[in-house]
């Protein structure tokens, strides 16, 4: 089983009701299982990223998004070392499970 790293985060821009998050990690890392109330969207301006979702992973590229629904359990797996953005409501709630 392969340890549980948490991103790096920075608060890139915040307004009344959304806010934008940079998240990086490095290559193998395993970001910590989660969900959120709210649907949001993970942009990959970085290297590449496997986001494991609905029993599959799915390769996020440099350039690629991806709208993460509401209550469904995912985790992200950086192939190589990335860095992306996380758009959201200032509202949301993560619910983690490692």
């Amino acid at each position: 089983m392969k340890k549980i790293t948490p991103p790096k985060v920075r608060l890139l821009a915040s307004g009344i009701e959304l806010e934008a998050k940079q998240m990086q990690a490095k290559a193998g890392d395993l970001l910590p299982k989660h969900l959120a109330n709210i649907e949001s969207i993970l942009f990959i301006h970085e290297g590449e990223a496997t986001l494991h979702i609905h029993g599959e992973g799915k390769l996020l590229k440099s350039g690629d998004a991806f709208i993460i629904p509401a209550e469904i359990t995912h985790q992200i797996e950086g192939i190589t070392d990335f860095k992306g953005v996380h758009f959201m409501p200032k509202n949301i709630k993560f619910q983690f499970f490692n």
